[in-house]
Formats: structure tokens, sequence, C-alpha cells
């Protein structure tokens, strides 16, 4: 069986390939750009580049959120993950209004570009992106930050393939103006993608409910527990990808102490295995609460 911890040392060492990777490709891209005249190259090139700074960043969380919790931050830094998601997301999104901007400039300036050039440097591109892709697609599963990263090397490996075919366009056709509109092509999906990393991440930040969870469900799933009159105050929040934690205040009989662990393990057995939370703080009482109400 692999470890957790082997896990993360394997995430570490593709994360650490993936940028190196990247870096070569970026310093390509933008040589094989300005010479060949290509837009679109550049954009890759900059894509690379953000991809490299997007991976060093997923790195250093990575080890924010190893930390051990102190007593000044109780929770460790595991949001750091989240706020590394957030800003690699944000980076591409400005990028991309960037290079959609460039792209409109080179609609009304058309200027000639040598598509052997940007063909072989956009299939060196391509490969490295897929590799790197491939790399980090499995931790990406279950980690918001790697998975800013993993879109940020899909989005490359794409926008790549699309400046192979504007290649091919230009070298036997010489329609030169698909090189700006496959920049406006790439970026408006990149757009898209990074939108909603953002969205997620910002809902963590947040401490939004989580998408899935109906508390008014999850109110009469406790509620029909015996001895439970009632759940009220109820708090419920992810403190990043894989750790979600619930709150409330639990009114019961006037009961044993005994009787109340008994109820405890009953809840957290259901909010587990119904919701996959895993964090529970429970505030037993009889009748002193006046508002009763879910939130």
């Amino acid at each position: 069986m692999i470890s957790h911890n082997h896990t993360k040392d394997t995430s570490e060492k593709n994360l650490f390939i993936t940028m190196v990777l990247n870096f070569f490709i970026t310093a390509a891209e933008a040589i094989g750009g300005y010479i060949s005249g290509s837009l679109s190259l550049i954009s890759d090139a900059l894509h690379n580049f953000s991809d490299g700074i997007a991976i060093i960043i997923t790195h250093s969380a990575i080890r924010l959120s190893k930390k051990p919790r102190t007593l000044k931050y109780t929770f460790g830094l595991k949001r750091a993950e989240i706020l590394a998601a957030i800003i690699n997301a944000s980076t591409l999104i400005i990028i991309s209004f960037f290079l959609i901007k460039e792209a409109i400039g080179r609609f009304q300036n058309p200027s000639p570009i040598t598509g052997n050039l940007m063909l072989l440097v956009a299939s060196l591109g391509l490969v490295a992106n897929v590799i790197g892709t491939l790399l980090l697609k499995k931790n990406s599963e279950g980690n918001i930050n790697i998975r800013a990263a993993y879109f940020h090397l899909l989005s490359d490996a794409i926008s790549s393939f699309a400046v192979i075919i504007g290649a091919v366009f230009i070298i036997f056709y010489k329609i030169y103006w698909i090189d700006p509109l496959l920049t406006i092509l790439i970026s408006g999906y990149i757009l898209k993608e990074t939108y909603e990393i953002v969205k997620e991440s910002v809902d963590v930040i947040m401490m939004s409910s989580p998408e899935g969870i109906d508390l008014d469900e999850l109110k009469h799933l406790i509620e029909e527990i015996p001895l439970v009159k009632n759940i009220h105050h109820v708090h419920l929040w992810k403190l990043n990808d894989n750790d979600t934690h619930f709150e409330a205040h639990i009114e019961v009989d006037n009961i044993s102490v005994s009787d109340t662990s008994d109820i405890q393990k009953q809840i957290e057995e259901k909010l587990h295995d119904k919701y996959e939370i895993n964090h529970t703080t429970l505030q037993f009482e009889c009748d002193k609460c006046e508002n009763k109400a879910i939130i």
C-alpha cells in the first residue's frame, strides 16, 4: 500500500521535473517566437513561464501545508495551498487578457511569420507540456493547488497543439491572421478553465458550505438519532481540499454525559459516511438557546 507521505514526495518530485521542463520550453518558445514573428508562440512561452512560476508557488504551498500546527496557527498552514491556487489562476487570467489585447492589434497590423520555425518550436512545447500534464494528473484529483498547476500545463499543451495547426496553415497557405486568432481562442479557453478554480478557491477562503451538502437534509439526518431534539447554530466549511469541518449545538433531553458520547459517535459516523465530513465539534445542551434556527 502506498503511504500518504510517499504520495506527497512523488508529487513534489513530479512538480520539480515539470518546472525544469517549463523553463526550458519558455526560453525556446520566446526565442523562436521572436525570430519567427509568431505572437501565438510568444503567448505559449508566457504561459509556460507562468507555469514554471505556478509550480514554484505550488511546491512552496505544499511545504507550508505540511508544517505542524502551532499555538498561533492552530489549523496549521493548510490554506497556503488554496492561496497558491488563487494566485496561479489569477495570474493566468491576467496574462490571457493581455494576449487577447495584443492579438487584436495583430489583426489590424498583420506581419509575416516564419512557419517552419514556429512548427518546430511548438512541437517541442507540446511534448514538454504533455509530459508535465501526465506527471501532475494523478495528484491533481485530490488537491486544488496541484489542480491549478495541472490546468496551467493542460492549457499549454492545448495551445501548443493549436500553434502547430496554425503553423501548418501558415506554411502551406500563408494565412497569417490565423496566428492572432489562435491566440484569442487559446486565451478564451484558459479563461474558462481558470474561472472555475478561482471560484472554488474563493468559496473555500470565504468558508462557504461545500457543494453537494444540503444543510436541511443534514439537519433531518441528525435529528433522526434517538434523544436528539434539535440541532442549531450550524457552521459547515472546508479548510482545504481534504478537510471538511462541521460544528453545531445539539439539543438533547436531560441525559448523562455517557449518553451524549454515544450520540456524538453516531453523529460523527453519519456525517462521515454520507458527506465525508472528517472534523466535528458538537456542543450538547438542554433548553439553553432561545434561537434554535439552523443558522
